[in-house]
């Protein structure tokens, strides 16, 4: 056994130095066959080029799809990266977007107040709609402002379009009004165009019902409805809404207020109709009115 280990090396010795030689005289020709500078040997290499390469394409698939997996993975982390920046933003821009549209409703509703055409005699107040407290009432809202304002029980609100209610409930910073809505709500209104008479009750839902219309024949869907005065409790000529039908027939007031979205009311400042303290001294068209004459048999 010894004999044949020591045969055997002797014999893989000799062949390894051989290989190398040989691989060191290879990559020696190849290297000065490819640093010759010479037009036949440059033809040469093309040939050998054009004849070797195109067949190492499969030698080269595992390599090409590292480098692509690699770019692709650094690509992927680009785009993560960008996804979170573009997330980051957009929940800014959002943000940004919601506080917009709530500056723009806010000013629109300004805006409303500011346009709505009222008797010149009329003088108003604006406060901004606070959340219920909580109380009996169960249509019923809070403004800001109060008896430091000057605010009397009993006047009109509005918002920038149509009647919304009374006030029912003053504090020295509050106040309180009873929507048109209310159960406890009654309105005098006018209908236009026939003019008809009619109350507007509020049953608690979105469309308080007509009640009490002098000819309802004359009535129809989509006519106007408007404060009367009458009772000397609304200005007259106020916006409440338009007719409309319910499913069963009975006659509501579809109100012009947008009561989704209460957040600037207007009171106006109605002191009634001026009281005359004594009717015997009117002026009329003739003159003073006369003393009322004392009766036939009575002393003077």
């Amino acid at each position: 056994m010894p004999k044949d280990r020591s045969s055997s090396s002797d014999f893989t010795g000799p062949l390894r130095r051989l290989l190398l030689a040989v691989l060191v005289l290879a990559l020696t020709g190849v290297f000065l066959l490819w640093r010759i500078d010479s037009p036949r040997v440059e033809r040469f290499r093309a040939q050998v080029t054009d004849r070797f390469v195109p067949n190492l394409d499969w030698a080269m698939a595992p390599v090409t799809g590292t480098i692509n997996l690699l770019r692709d993975f650094q690509s992927y982390q680009r785009l993560s990266e960008q996804n979170r920046e573009l997330r980051s933003e957009l929940r800014q821009m959002q943000a940004w977007k919601e506080a917009a549209l709530q500056l723009e409703q806010e000013n629109a509703r300004l805006l409303d107040l500011n346009n709505v055409r009222l008797d010149p005699r009329l003088t108003f107040i604006t406060g901004t709609v606070l959340a219920d407290s909580g109380s009996p009432y169960r249509q019923s809202v809070l403004l800001n402002v109060g008896a430091r304002d000057g605010l009397v029980e009993g006047w009109a609100t509005m918002d920038g379009i149509g009647l919304v209610g009374r006030i029912a409930g003053v504090g020295k910073n509050t106040a309180r009004v009873i929507l048109l809505t209310d159960a406890s709500s009654r309105i005098p209104a006018t209908i236009q165009p026939s003019g008809q008479r009619a109350m507007v009750a509020g049953d608690n839902s979105a469309a308080p019902p007509l009640d009490f219309i002098e000819n309802r024949e004359l009535v129809r869907p989509g006519d106007r409805v408007i404060s009367s005065g009458d009772g000397g409790v609304f200005p007259a000529g106020i916006l409440i809404g338009q007719v409309a039908a319910d499913p069963g027939g009975r006659l509501r007031v579809r109100l012009a207020a947008d009561y989704e979205r209460l957040e600037f009311l207007r009171v106006l400042r109605n002191h009634g109709n001026e009281k005359v303290p004594d009717t015997a001294h009117v002026i009329t068209s003739d003159g003073p009115l006369a003393e009322p004459a004392a009766p036939v048999g009575m002393d003077q």
